[in-house]
Parts: C-alpha cells; sequence; structure tokens
C-alpha cells in the first residue's frame, strides 16, 4: 500500500510542475488596518482588509500561484492563515502565529506565495492573530481550469459568496485581553450577520440588511462560509431547497436539504433554483448552540428579491430551534464524497499511526483571575495536555522544525489520553474532579512522512456536552464516521465508509460524541490541529503534528523565505 501512496505522492508532484508551466500568477495586495464602522447604532473601529467587512473575495483557478502582498497598518502584529489550502512544501505560508510565522509587526508588510493545485470550490482566508479574525476575512474561490467544467449541472449564474460573520460592540482585542486576565468566558456576540450586515432583527438595521437579486427559474451557485468566531449556524431561505454539491472544497454527491448547517470554518457550495412564484423571501443564519449557557439567539436575516418583485413584505423564514442536534447531525452525516469526481482521492485502507485523541473543556489553576470559581480559570486541552503557543521562545515551531532546534516545542504528545473513563458522563459538567485540569504544554506528534494516520476525535463532558469543528491545517481528511457517546471500535469500526466518505478539512464532532477522521501525512512541516472555535484556542483546545520530511529534495521543506516575520 505504501507504494501506490507513494505513486499518488509522486503523481501530484508531477502534476503539480506541470501545472505551473501553463497556470497564471495572481497578485493581491492587503492592507490591513483599522477604519471606523456603524453597526447596531454605534460607530466602531475595527481592524479589516482594504476598508471592507467582509476583506476582498480572491478568484483563482485550480493550477494558479496565489501571490498576496500583505501591508500591515493595523496597531496589532498580524498573520493570515488561508484555510483548507493544502501548502504542500509551502509551509511557511500557512500563517497561524507562533506555528508557522510569527507575526507582522505594525508598519510592517509579507509576501504570501503558494500553488494552489488538486483543490477545485470555496476556501476562505482569515487572521489567524488573537481574535483578529472577527474582522480580518474573506472568500478564496477555487474555479476549474480553463476547458474542464463542473461535475454538476452547471448553473445558469454564480452569485456573490455569502459568508458568515458575529459582531461584538466593543474591541475584539480589548475583549480577549480582558478575558484572559479574568479567566472567564468569551462573551455572546450582540450579532450574527451575513457579509458583515446584522439584518432587520438588529436595532438600527433596517438599512442594513443583505439582499440577492434573481430571476424566476433561473438556477445558481452559492458559496457559503461560515466565518464566525464561535458558534455554528443554521441557514435557510424561505420556501427554497439547496443541493449541496461540494463542502470545504472538495465536491460532493447532489444532496437535496432545505437547511444548511455550518461549523466555523466550513465552506459548502449549493445549486439554488428560484423556482417560488416572484416575490422576496427572507433567509436567516441562526445559531446551533449545544452548550448549557447563554447565548444571542437573535437570528440574522437577508432578503432574497425575485426580479419585477413588488412585495413590501418578504415571506418569512421557520428556523430550527436553537439545540437541534437531529438536524445538525442528519446534515452533517448524510453528506458523501464525489468518488468519480475531479480530485478525488480514495480512503487509504492500511493504517501507520492510530491516535484516540479526547478533548473539552476543563479549568487550571489561577491565583489573581476574577472568574466566578475562586481560584480556577477556564482552560480546554487534548489528551490531557492542553496547549500553549511558544510566545517569547525566539523562533516559530516551523522555524524550529527546520532548523532541529530544540525548547521550542516536544515531540511527546500522547497517542491516547492518560487513563479511560466513562468520556460523556453528564455528571462530568460540574468541572469538580481534578481530571478536569490539564497540564500546560507545547507538544506535537511526530509522523513519518507519507504515513497514514487515523484519528478518533472523542468530545468530553467537562463543563458540559458541546459540538466542537476540529480543523486541522495542510490536510484534507476523510471522515469515515460520526456517533454519540463514547467511540467503541468493536461496535463502531463496522459502519465504517470507506467507498465514498465526504473529504472535509474541519469535522464538527457530534455533540457527546465522536468522529473518525483518516488522512495522509504528505506534507512536511508543522500543522495545527485544533477547536475552531475562537474562544477555545487559547484555552489550550489545541495540538500539532510534526511531519517529517520525505527521502527527496522533492518531498522537503525548503528554506524560508527571507523575509519570514521574525519572533
Amino acid at each position: 500500500m505504501k507504494n501506490v501512496v507513494m505513486g499518488l505522492v509522486w503523481a501530484f508532484a508531477l502534476l503539480a510542475a506541470s501545472s505551473l508551466a501553463s497556470a497564471a500568477v495572481v497578485e493581491h495586495s492587503f492592507e490591513v488596518g483599522n477604519f471606523t464602522v456603524e453597526r447596531l447604532c454605534n460607530p466602531l473601529v475595527i481592524t479589516a482588509v482594504n476598508g471592507s467587512l467582509p476583506g476582498p473575495t480572491i478568484n483563482v483557478q485550480e493550477g494558479d500561484t496565489l501571490v498576496v502582498h500583505v501591508l500591515n497598518s493595523s496597531p496589532y502584529n498580524m498573520t493570515i492563515h488561508w484555510h483548507g489550502i493544502f501548502q504542500f512544501l509551502t509551509a511557511w505560508a500557512d500563517g497561524p502565529e507562533f506555528v508557522t510565522q510569527c507575526g507582522i509587526p505594525p508598519a510592517s508588510s509579507y509576501t504570501y506565495r503558494f500553488n494552489i493545485t488538486g483543490q477545485e470550490g470555496t476556501l476562505w482566508w482569515h487572521s489567524h492573530s488573537a481574535d483578529l479574525r472577527a474582522t480580518v476575512y474573506g472568500a478564496l474561490i477555487i474555479h476549474p481550469r480553463n476547458g474542464t467544467s463542473y461535475p454538476f449541472t452547471q448553473p445558469d449564474e454564480e452569485l456573490p459568496p455569502i459568508l458568515f460573520g458575529e459582531w461584538w460592540n466593543r474591541n475584539v482585542v480589548d475583549i480577549e485581553n480582558e478575558i484572559d486576565e479574568s479567566g472567564g468566558p468569551f462573551p455572546e456576540a450582540d450579532a450574527y450577520t451575513i457579509n458583515g450586515l446584522p439584518g432587520d432583527l438588529y436595532n438600527c438595521s433596517q438599512n442594513q440588511t443583505f439582499q440577492l437579486s434573481v430571476s424566476q427559474g433561473k438556477t445558481y451557485l452559492i458559496r457559503i462560509i461560515n466565518s464566525a468566531l464561535n458558534n455554528q449556524l443554521f441557514f435557510k431561505i424561505a420556501n427554497h431547497n439547496f443541493t449541496v454539491v461540494a463542502i470545504d472544497a472538495a465536491y460532493t454527491n447532489p444532496y437535496t436539504t432545505d437547511v444548511i448547517v455550518t461549523a466555523p470554518g466550513h465552506t459548502v457550495d449549493v445549486l439554488f433554483t428560484a423556482n417560488q412564484p416572484v416575490g422576496s423571501y427572507y433567509m436567516a443564519a441562526s445559531p446551533y448552540h449545544t452548550i448549557n449557557q447563554t447565548f444571542n439567539n437573535v437570528p440574522t436575516r437577508g432578503i432574497l428579491v425575485y426580479e419585477n418583485s413588488t412585495s413590501a413584505s418578504p415571506v418569512d423564514v421557520t428556523m430550527p430551534i436553537n439545540n437541534d442536534t437531529d438536524t445538525a447531525h442528519r446534515f452533517y452525516t448524510n453528506i458523501t464524497g464525489l468518488a468519480d469526481g475531479p480530485h478525488w482521492v480514495p480512503v487509504p485502507l492500511t493504517v501507520d499511526e492510530s491516535m484516540f485523541i479526547t478533548f473539552g473543556l476543563g479549568l487550571a489553576s489561577c491565583l489573581n483571575c476574577t472568574f466566578a470559581i475562586p481560584g480556577v480559570r477556564l482552560s480546554a486541552s487534548m489528551n490531557n495536555e492542553s496547549f500553549v503557543l511558544p510566545r517569547g521562545r525566539g523562533l516559530s515551531m516551523l522555524e524550529a522544525f527546520y532548523q532541529n532546534a530544540t525548547g521550542v516545542y516536544t515531540k511527546d504528545f500522547p497517542d491516547n489520553p492518560p487513563f479511560e473513563f466513562d468520556y460523556t458522563d453528564p455528571s462530568l459538567s460540574n468541572g469538580a474532579q481534578t481530571d478536569a485540569f490539564a497540564p500546560k504544554s507545547t507538544k506535537v506528534k511526530t509522523l513519518s512522512f507519507n504515513s497514514t494516520v487515523q484519528v478518533v476525535l472523542q468530545n468530553t463532558a467537562f463543563l458540559g456536552v458541546e459540538n466542537h469543528p476540529m480543523h486541522i491545517h495542510g490536510f484534507n481528511f476523510h471522515i469515515l464516521a460520526q456517533g454519540f457517546g463514547n467511540y467503541n471500535a468493536t461496535r463502531d469500526e463496522p459502519k465504517f465508509n470507506l467507498v465514498n466518505p465526504q473529504i472535509r478539512n474541519t469535522v464538527a464532532v457530534p455533540v457527546g460524541g465522536w468522529a473518525v477522521i483518516r488522512f495522509i501525512a504528505n506534507n512536511p512541516g508543522i500543522w495545527m490541529a485544533h477547536c475552531h472555535f475562537d474562544a477555545h484556542l487559547p484555552w489550550g483546545l489545541s495540538m500539532a503534528f510534526e511531519v517529517e520530511n520525505g527521502p527527496t529534495p522533492e518531498t522537503t521543506l525548503p528554506a524560508p523565505p527571507a523575509d519570514l516575520p521574525k519572533c
């Protein structure tokens, strides 16, 4: 099997080399800076790209090289992560601060350069510094090469991408600094947004409602991106259905549904036919929320308007209840991959590395925190290790990997939790058990180049059960199975889909449940694996994979760019 996989790697490398000869170089300039916008009756200074929220949409074709010149005119260190891009041999461009680079300082610039091969569909870009992702984000659309077409019914038109977000009436960096001091939770958003607009259910937002215009009878391609910081979201358009044709820039078998469910980081491409009477129809995004705490349950609304409509009052849309796990799980599990479609990667059948990773929220000791529980602060962990970014250690993790330097991270992330227990027992939610406390560390799991890795991702119930979106940088993975409760190999392995499982870069692990993923570690470097709720990342719900170099120069991480920001 290894020979087969190595052949696939070489074929991919040859394809990339041949494509570069004819592919384009697409260049963009990003100026990250502060500007004032007004939302929910109040002006607020935010940090964003090129003075817009969301930032500019990047359009490329598969095989192109993307070059983005970033000028940091903001008062904060800044990095950009190209969410879902493989970054094959370009790990230096991946973007997470202190992992693959240090931040671009204020009044400085840096150029990201990388090739995009073997991927088509919708991805996105966002800041990977502090919580600046709240306003520093935009779409990245990968079109098929010239002369090729989509492996689904050709739409009549393509509509602008829809990006969900969250809005706070305060500076998100100030909020993050305050909760770092207090040890408490990140406050819930004051509003949800569609393309930066809250919609007419919020104060002073009647004229800040996103609108789409369509013609009756036409079929459209809509690209949907959940760029929210901390919330999974349901999305519907009144009286209309969708046909899902791709997720996370990987094609799927057509799946018809009246509701889309997305976790932060997810993208969904859908076909949508304007087949209702001429009029206007509300669209809405509302939270899918599974943990027992207060949250904003007011949806963000937009309006779909048919050409020649004279309707003054849009048809209303009925949303699922906020904890509708049945609807969310049905959507997340019914999608299958397009096994005969472009860029399909068969499931590797031989596993070299097996890991069982428990993860969830917990507690940490704290002398001066003002959180409600005396002497503790909120924390999070994976396999009882709470990840700490290596600030102040002189090198990013990737630089340490390249230089074979010590003192930045250790190579002993455990393959399994330290002991077995009933991971999803609801009684764990009181947080009183000492098991809820995990040591702080910066640990990686080392993988041999080209090894096949299978990971069981198991939610735990400490401080409450929750659906967590887990994202791995640098790779797509097959989702073989998902379920509730504690994973049991004897019972659950027979459920594995080894024929046409969905392929993603972010998996929403079911509330109080588990998911099994599998991928080939064919990209040398350091790659984060973490919860894509930004509130959970600084608490430690993360780890990293260290993928060793391959046997040839073509499978070895090259030297860093000369202008790579220094720590």
